[in-house]
């Protein structure tokens, strides 16, 4: 498959490629949550829990507020922020499981190898590139014969069940008097690389070693560093420590693990921090893949949750810190402004690196970078951002779930495949999605409604998509 893609006029933003950062190229770690609601971190409003040590990131850093992911499942918004393109375009539309499931969903079995990708672009510009933890973009389940990481412009990787190469598979200690059981999914039998088994409660703190080791070659070497530390916590199984485990309830059990995950972040963030050169050169990104398990975590006051297009399925937290790139007056701030998505971090991440793209390669995400740096606030987008819903997640019978998706300004509209059940809300005067509009804005209606199509009919269809 050819990386080029000829796009919808209202659809691509071309990287500039022009250096925007005097001095040595900035250090990247990239780190994105399994499963992580919007209010799930005190710092984003649970009053339940404490997570310190993300929370300390946002203090020094900017929480964003209005940041999305490009798919309400794992997947689709991993791959969209290893592109910068959406993820529909490489087939990638929910998560990857067995072959005949994917099969069956009209799915790619991995994400072809020619895609464009951000390590691949910055380790061809000299930065050592890492990836530790879940990847789920091939490999897992059956599909053995996926590419490695490393094809993926990745210098090292270590990776959990749904990745090949070096991995760590969980054991499950329940702590009820039983022995802790494998929890593979099919991983122990696939080979392709060195497989380590350790209590589900420490796998986190494998991939952070690791990503310490790498980040300590990288300065012996000399050379600027891009990491995805991509932990599959907080994804359920919950396994917490016995400590951690209060009542036993979901509930209780999934904040066991978030507070586990803070403290096992910790080291990787105090190493940083107290390096007088990687903290004035180092910027650290934290996000969630999509919105929260229902029972486990929450997205309050958002609608809905994991799997669904509505607000608590693709908003989630995002945390910049980057001491010395930063713009001043925003370290410690709340961006509730800028409205931007996934596909536009690789865009912007490649003009804070000062890498050149070649012309020819087309992003669906646009250049967000003075947002992310705080040199604004706010930024208009050239285009709206767009979601389809996995196909294997359509709702109930009785009450199906929205197929298409647009956010526009202070606009989020939805519509079934057929046009039907148009919702618009504005999500400035009603965040929760409370109110319909859509009959009392007949014009805004039709217009999304005609974009949407157009957007939709773009894209290779899945198994989600009725025939014609």
């Amino acid at each position: 498959m050819r990386v080029t893609f000829f796009l919808l006029c209202f659809v691509p933003a071309l990287i500039a490629g022009t250096i925007c950062c005097a001095g040595a190229p900035p250090n990247i770690v990239v780190i994105l949550i399994d499963d992580l609601g919007w209010s799930d971190l005190s710092c984003f409003g649970n009053k339940e829990i404490q997570t310190p040590h993300i929370d300390r990131l946002a203090a020094e850093g900017t929480a964003f507020t209005n940041f999305y992911v490009a798919s309400p499942v794992c997947s689709p918004t991993r791959c969209a922020l290893t592109t910068g393109q959406y993820p529909y375009r490489w087939r990638i539309t929910s998560y990857l499981d067995n072959r005949q499931m994917n099969e069956q969903r009209g799915m790619a079995q991995w994400l072809d190898p020619q895609a464009p990708t951000l390590s691949r672009f910055l380790n061809n510009a000299g930065y050592a590139t890492g990836h530790f933890g879940k990847w789920h973009l091939g490999g897992q389940r059956d599909v053995g014969d996926a590419p490695l990481i490393t094809e993926y412009g990745f210098d090292e990787s270590l990776t959990n069940f749904e990745g090949l190469g070096p991995r760590v598979l969980p054991l499950l200690n329940m702590f009820d008097g039983s022995e802790p059981r494998r929890h593979g999914l099919g991983s122990g039998v696939l080979g392709r690389g060195e497989i380590t088994w350790a209590d589900r409660n420490k796998v986190t703190t494998h991939f952070v070693d690791k990503a310490l080791e790498f980040i300590q070659k990288a300065e012996k070497e000399n050379k600027p560093f891009y990491i995805n530390l991509w932990p599959d916590d907080v994804h359920s199984p919950f396994a917490p420590a016995a400590e951690l485990r209060g009542d036993e309830s979901k509930k209780a059990l999934y904040h066991g693990v978030l507070v586990e995950m803070d403290r096992q972040l910790a080291p990787l963030f105090d190493y940083i921090r107290e390096s007088p050169t990687l903290r004035e050169n180092t910027l650290i990104l934290f996000m969630s893949d999509n919105g929260h398990e229902p029972g486990a975590g929450s997205s309050d006051p958002l609608r809905g949750s994991k799997a669904m297009l509505f607000e608590g399925g693709v908003r989630v937290p995002l945390i910049v810190w980057g001491e010395g790139l930063l713009a001043k007056d925003v370290q410690g701030s709340r961006n509730e402004t800028a409205v931007f998505q996934t596909i536009d971090l690789v865009p912007s991440l490649l003009k804070i690196a000062g890498v050149e793209v070649p012309a020819e390669v087309m992003f669906d995400g646009e250049d967000f970078s003075d947002v992310l740096l705080g040199n604004t606030t706010a930024q208009e987008r050239q285009a709206p951002l767009f979601w389809r819903r996995p196909p294997d997640r359509p709702g109930p019978e009785n009450d199906r779930w929205p197929d298409l998706a647009i956010r526009d300004g202070r606009w989020k509209f939805y519509i079934q495949y057929d046009g039907s059940r148009p919702q618009l809300f504005d999500l400035e005067a009603d965040v929760s999605e409370s109110r319909n509009l859509a009959g009392e804005q007949p014009d805004l209606t039709a217009k999304y409604r005609e974009r949407l199509n157009t957007w939709n009919a773009a894209m290779p269809k899945d198994a989600g998509q009725p025939v014609p």
